[in-house]
């Protein structure tokens, strides 16, 4: 072999060597760089509770329809709508159109008689006027329509319950109304009602309460209906419960070590907004479950853990 043929060959195996040592350095700083960057948690033991929160309308159940009891003239109507009345109050009185034309003339002729010709109408129930209909100085029908009173002791929540949670709710169970607002009224079952919507197949559950001040007519309110309880339930955050399309099949990542995170899968029990009970495998309370950063990794993934 020439002297210039052994001068190529040193060259081409100095050139290789430093082309290997580059792609090992480049790939070293791939495998450092590919550390993604996660938050961890740990297990939890508490009490956990599975719920449902339905809808609820507050309504009158009764309504009291006050008629003329004679033809004839309004003569006071002193109500307003929205004022509560009690029961037997006078709120409207009728003067006939005989009474009105022969009154004076009865009284003419002997003024101990004391002729009036007015009817009385009295409030049969307590409760708030929801409706009037005629105003003093009308002319009226007998049997006319004059005004409608809510019957304040029939004030309820009406809930609309799927039938297929009747098995959570028994007649008689209390339950908690929260109100727009915040405010929570403890309330009784008081009955279940016969029939069924027949498009969204609920069933109204008429719920008995007792508020220390007015609720208004027709205001929507949520009920909680509790299905399932733990006393002590080993769960995750919902963040760190993953799941495929179908969420059928469901997992967590696990460190195994400070960078390296494995795929676990995972079987779920009772779930709340916040937290996911896990059924099994069993975990440990120093198991390290990543929380954030764990969408899209491999099933086992280096890692960083960083502080939330």
């Amino acid at each position: 072999m020439s002297k210039t043929s052994a001068r190529f060959l040193f060259i081409f195996f100095l050139i290789s060597g430093v082309s290997c040592m580059s792609r090992k350095t480049d790939s070293e700083d791939q495998t450092v760089a590919v550390q993604v960057p996660v938050t961890v948690t740990g297990i939890s033991e508490e009490p956990l509770e599975e719920y449902i929160d339905l809808n609820a309308t507050s309504t009158f159940l009764l309504k009291n329809y006050l008629k003329a009891n004679a033809t004839g003239y309004l003569q006071s109507a002193p109500i307003q709508p929205g004022q509560f009345v009690k029961r037997g109050q006078s709120l409207f009185t009728i003067k006939t159109k005989e009474a009105e034309i022969l009154g004076n003339t009865v009284n003419n002729l002997d003024s101990s008689f004391k002729f009036s010709g007015t009817n009385v109408i009295r409030s049969g129930t307590s409760g708030f006027i929801s409706q009037i209909n005629h105003q003093s100085g009308d002319y009226v029908q007998d049997g006319e329509q004059l005004a409608v009173i809510n019957d304040a002791g029939s004030f309820v929540f009406l809930m609309e319950q799927p039938y297929e949670l009747r098995s959570f709710v028994k007649l008689g169970a209390r339950l908690e109304v929260s109100l727009p607002d915040g405010e929570k009224i403890p309330g009784q079952v008081a009955s279940l009602m016969p029939t069924v919507e027949s498009v969204s197949q609920t069933q109204n559950i008429i719920i008995k309460v007792n508020p220390n001040h007015t609720i208004p007519e027709n205001l929507v309110a949520k009920v909680r209906i509790t299905k399932i309880v733990r006393n002590q339930a080993i769960s995750l955050p919902r963040a760190a419960v993953l799941a495929d399309e179908t969420q059928t099949n469901f997992w967590v990542m696990k460190m195994t070590d400070s960078m390296t995170a494995v795929k676990i899968p995972v079987k779920k029990g009772i779930e709340t907004r916040e937290r996911i009970e896990i059924l099994s495998p069993v975990f440990s309370t120093k198991d390290k479950i990543i929380l954030s950063g764990n969408y899209g990794l491999p099933d086992t993934a280096r890692v960083r853990i960083i502080q939330p």
